[in-house]
């Protein structure tokens, strides 16, 4: 049987500021059936109370700020292992200098030993400048995850991989990324939940992130058809999901196999 859930955010629950049909039943469900779970994003802007004060805007409660692992928190954690105290020219949303500054780094425009770079709608010429002179100086680049597209109401928009393409092609300098499919994560959240990877299910909306992120660790995982990938791009893949679902919302956890 799945004795643990983890599950994506951005596709799975909501659109932008909009739910997905069934999103809060399973949530609900989820909460009542007392089984370990973690929402785990690659969303790096928001800080785990920004998620559980949008969840609970959008009608969902019950979820506690250590349910959420965001692509932000990875990052801080993985750096301060790196190099503790270290300097960061950061690209990215307040949950990310929030993260950096939580862990003891720094904020440098001049002079840094890490370019990192999360997703940012406020992203101009003068940060892409400022990227490219740090990293021909020698700072290390590195992104929070790879997403280059995020599902929103209205369509579909730029995410960190975006800019992440901008600063590489000007640098020709590859960056390290921290989050999905980088086990890293998928790691962090096995160690909070305590449950065996068999035992785990992985519920995301992308093949490239969720998916991938999840079989390597040795999940199960479940591809809903409400945010990035489709039924028809399956065929594009040469790995494939345990389950498909449209929405989270026909999800019976009980019935799964672990």
């Amino acid at each position: 049987m799945i004795r643990a859930i983890i599950s994506d955010m951005d596709g799975v629950l909501y659109r932008g500021k909009h739910l997905i049909p069934g999103a809060k039943d399973f949530v609900e469900r989820l909460v009542q059936s007392g089984m370990p779970f973690l929402f785990l994003t690659n969303n790096s802007e928001q800080t785990p109370l920004d998620l559980q004060r949008k969840l609970e805007v959008l009608g969902i409660s019950g979820v506690d700020e250590k349910h959420f692992i965001t692509s932000a928190m990875a990052t801080a954690e993985f750096l301060r292992a790196q190099k503790p105290g270290a300097t960061v020219y950061v690209i990215g949303g307040g949950g990310l200098a929030a993260e950096l500054y939580r862990v003891g780094f720094s904020i440098n425009e001049s002079q840094a030993d890490y370019v990192v770079v999360g997703k940012t709608a406020s992203f101009n010429f003068e940060m892409l400048k400022k990227a490219i002179r740090l990293i021909e100086k020698g700072a290390k680049f590195i992104g929070t995850n790879p997403d280059v597209i995020d599902p929103s109401e209205d369509g579909i928009e730029p995410a960190c991989g975006s800019l992440l393409a901008a600063i590489e092609a000007a640098t020709g300098k590859k960056p390290y990324i921290v989050g999905k499919p980088n086990p890293m994560m998928m790691l962090v959240a096995k160690r909070r939940l305590g449950c065996h990877a068999s035992e785990t299910l992985m519920i995301g909306d992308r093949m490239d992130t969720d998916i991938l992120g999840g079989m390597e660790a040795g999940m199960k995982t479940a591809l809903v058809l409400s945010g990035v990938s489709s039924r028809e791009t399956l065929k594009d893949f040469p790995y494939q999901p345990d389950y498909v679902f449209e929405h989270v919302g026909e999800i019976e956890i009980e019935k799964l196999e672990g």
